[in-house]
């Protein structure tokens, strides 16, 4: 069958129908609610060379729409029909970037050649480790973050090999769980195996061969004509997580978008060091690694949602990841909680669009998802380790609309856990799982609410896990002269007199009668709120979106028995006219505060320095920097010559 554009059509929607089938026989047969409910998973069909042409069109995480598995398929040179191989070590091939998340894959064989492999990972609950669910910002080595299990072949020649689950049983907390969830991702992948040699059945085996590249040539095709569109130039923005370990600094990303015609750079230089907390992304400096290219690819679909998601799309594209830093780590560095800081790529992509494209881009969503666990025990003694849902902020405000309210942004594809299957699966009961009032910030069209849960504890010795606690310091930025969103927060017996907040503490031990509350950052806004329709503030304050208090000094709206009070809400809005040029960023007074010292300068300056230095002191040094210059106090000296002289002093101290 020859390809034209119609029948290549044709081939893109069977095999997104086979990945999509992959899918859902992994929701089906899964154990474990992360996958099932939350649907913290991939399933891919990828080339012989290993790069993604087919995923799921509405299920999953869409991360890795431009997956390359390249460095894992080349691991083994003896595939035979009925092979399944297995990995889940960060710093082995830098495909599987945590070790919760165990990736596997298989050839497809037709008639003796391979015609493509199916693949695929899930987040497992737990991998054993430290602490349970295995993730936290405390970690600092890897060794910490569970079972590491090496490129292996699970099954060869369709014969399970029993000392992969055996090694699984003996690491994890709740063996039961994770070896039911591998049992559904084999099933996975041979029903992909078998959707395919349908198709290659249907089109021919050359055929199939020559429509998956063009499949990759036409999403190529499509990128290139939308960045067309994007004006040439150096896009600079930078963001923080709260902090780069315990108790510690706020960890940069920083990225400069460099447009030229239809091509792009995102160059990462001036993103922190690599860390002594798990935050680190392990990336191998890749220059299309997923977790650093899934904010362009989240940009590129926003201005054109027809395009093909797939490893074509990030052709045009490449990232400059300097190593030792926080987006490119070296072995031992923790990376359970890479995922925070992938977010924060993701923010700092849409932040930099925004420069170019001020009125395309949305506002930012908060990229601080705590998704929380519970490891305890029933009343009968039987143990429990599972998820219960994330609970993060809504979408930021969008040029055409509202943010969207509970789930949106960078991890919007994570669904929640309905209560109801939580408290059968968990000893816990919810006294509230809903949305936050007020938290969306104020714009023409507002920021999307962030997600609140309460719940009450009944056994003694129960942890509870928020893994990705972020934003609880420097809130999520508005665009256009909107607001910044609200801060999240994290509080152990709220409103009694024992009442704890825990900021971004993500592992705390619990005991009967204890309540945890957790309340997700806010998203920002996009547009001046002064300009926002009152009838759609009204509609806001009727159903508890937005309070009366918030409509009259964030939007300029009264409202009096349930309607709007024009000729107050006139007079409101004329005591402060709408700014005819307002900012394309507005940062939170936190933000603003820390910048007034870390200018662009004194980061730079930092940059410099400690890519001088070995990897091992990098961090270290960060942070004696930053107590340095909290007591510069009244050294008026130009910013340069304070850093330098500060740099020698620290070269001179620990005789680097």
């Amino acid at each position: 069958m020859a390809i034209d554009r119609r029948n290549l059509k044709v081939l893109a929607n069977f095999c997104a129908a086979a990945a999509d089938a992959m899918a859902f026989t992994l929701m089906r047969t899964a154990h474990s609610a992360f996958v099932k409910e939350t649907e913290d998973f991939s399933c891919q069909i990828v080339t012989r060379e290993g790069l993604a042409f087919a995923n799921p069109r509405q299920f999953g995480a869409p991360w890795y729409s431009g997956i390359d598995y390249a460095p894992l398929l080349e691991m083994f040179d003896d595939y035979a029909e009925g092979d399944i191989c297995i990995t889940n070590d960060p710093y082995n091939g830098f495909v599987a970037t945590h070790s919760p998340d165990i990736h596997i894959w298989k050839p497809v064989f037709h008639e003796g050649r391979i015609a493509c492999f199916v693949v695929g990972h899930i987040h497992n609950t737990d991998v054993g480790g430290a602490v349970p669910a295995s993730l936290s910002r405390s970690l600092n080595e890897i060794e910490q973050e569970g079972l590491r299990i090496p490129p292996v072949k699970l099954v060869e020649k369709g014969v399970l090999n029993p000392f992969i689950p055996e090694m699984i049983r003996a690491n994890v907390r709740l063996p039961e769980q994770n070896l039911g969830d591998l049992h559904a991702q084999i099933a996975s992948v041979n029903v992909g195996e078998r959707k395919i040699l349908e198709i290659v059945d249907r089109f021919g085996f050359d055929t199939f061969i020559e429509g998956v590249e063009q499949i990759l040539d036409y999403a190529e095709a499509q990128v290139r004509q939308i960045l067309t569109r994007v004006p040439d130039g150096d896009y600079f923005f930078a963001d923080y997580a709260d902090e780069d370990s315990v108790g510690g600094k706020p960890c940069r990303v920083a990225l400069t978008l460099k447009v030229r015609g239809d091509e792009i750079v995102l160059d990462y230089t001036g993103s922190d060091p690599q860390l002594g907390s798990s935050l680190n992304m392990p990336t191998g400096g890749r220059e299309r690694h997923p977790l650093v290219m899934v904010g362009l690819t989240y940009v590129l679909y926003t201005l054109d949602n027809s395009l093909l998601l797939n490893a074509g799309t990030l052709r045009p594209a490449r990232a400059i990841l300097p190593e030792g830093s926080v987006v490119n780590c070296q072995r031992p560095a923790a990376v359970g909680m890479r995922s925070l800081t992938c977010a924060m790529t993701q923010i700092v992509t849409v932040g930099a669009f925004a420069q170019a494209l001020p009125h395309l881009m949305p506002a930012a969503s908060p990229g601080g998802n705590a998704i929380m666990n519970i490891k305890t025990s029933g009343r009968n003694g039987r143990p429990v380790m599972a998820s219960i849902g994330p609970v993060g902020g809504g979408g930021g405000g969008t040029p055409f609309g509202d943010g969207s309210d509970g789930a949106g942004g960078a991890t919007g594809f994570l669904r929640n856990t309905p209560i109801e299957i939580s408290e059968a699966e968990v000893p816990i009961r919810f006294l509230r799982y809903g949305l936050e009032p007020d938290s969306g910030a104020p714009g023409r069209h507002r920021g999307g609410l962030s997600a609140v849960m309460e719940f009450e504890v009944f056994s003694p010795e129960t942890v509870v896990t928020a893994r990705n606690r972020n934003r609880s310091i420097m809130p999520a930025w508005g665009v256009n002269g909107a607001k910044a969103g609200t801060v999240s927060r994290f509080l152990r017996n709220p409103g009694r007199a024992d009442e704890v907040s825990l900021g971004n503490t993500d592992v705390i031990n619990c005991g009967p009668g204890d309540v945890i509350r957790v309340v997700g950052p806010g998203a920002g806004g996009w547009g001046d709120p002064f300009l926002r329709d009152p009838e759609d503030v009204l509609d806001d304050v009727l159903k508890g979106a937005v309070s009366e208090e918030s409509a009259r000094r964030d939007y300029g709206v009264a409202i009096r028995e349930r309607r709007v009070d024009e000729v107050e809400t006139a007079s409101l809005r004329a005591a402060r006219p709408a700014d005819p040029t307002p900012p394309v960023i507005t940062y939170g007074a936190e933000r603003l505060a820390f910048e007034a010292v870390w200018t662009n300068e004194r980061y730079d300056l930092l940059t410099e320095f400690l890519a001088t230095a070995p990897v091992g002191w990098r961090f270290f040094l960060k942070h004696r920097i930053f107590e340095a210059v909290e007591k510069f106090g009244s050294d008026i000296r130009p910013v340069a010559d304070q850093m330098r002289g500060l740099f020698q002093e620290m070269k001179i101290r620990y005789g680097l």
